[in-house]
């Protein structure tokens, strides 16, 4: 018997369905501020499939991040040929997805990122929901499945590359 949670998958599979779905929700997220801390993720499937549990201590924040390569800080000053700063198409070791893993860990440092997964893209922008656990939630301390989230050694674990994101551009994965 198949669950509800595999019908949802096949349904967003249909193109065309969800071109137009999405297409709305991109015109109201780019109004909205870089980070949006949301109730309900927008793929409860995918977020299940990565850890997250519909109870308390369990955040979803969908982040915005611009596509593209990184400029790198720019000197102004002095006789240097532009060519061979390295300014431009310069490429990070991170993906997207690890770069805007780690900032929302800085803009909530309560919080330990769990994990992250593409909710939608336009021609500028890049949308992923990531799953944030507050380690210091009684419900998250006594459920056996995810306290281990609480102990020292997975503190600030985003910035050590040990979410699936930041495993692949590890090459781990």
């Amino acid at each position: 018997m198949k669950s509800f949670y595999h019908f949802l998958k096949q349904t967003r599979r249909d193109k065309k369905l969800m071109k137009e779905l999405v297409r709305q929700r991109l015109i109201e997220w780019r109004r909205q501020p870089r980070f949006v801390r949301v109730d309900k993720p927008l793929k409860p499937d995918r977020a299940r499939e990565l850890g997250y549990k519909a109870k308390q201590g369990f955040v979803i924040i969908r982040a915005r991040i611009l596509k593209g390569g990184r400029d790198r800080p720019d000197y102004t000053r002095g006789g240097r040929k532009p060519s061979k700063a390295g300014v431009k198409r310069f490429t990070p070791k991170l993906s997207l997805q690890a770069i805007a893993e780690q900032r929302v860990a800085r803009k909530y440092p309560n919080l330990e990122v769990l994990n992250s997964y593409w909710v939608g893209e336009d021609g500028k922008y890049v949308w992923y929901e990531i799953i944030l656990v507050d380690k210091h939630h009684p419900a998250i301390k006594n459920d056996p499945k995810i306290k281990w989230v609480c102990e020292p050694q997975h503190r600030r674990r985003v910035f050590r590359g040990l979410t699936a994101s930041g495993k692949r551009a590890r090459g781990l994965k």
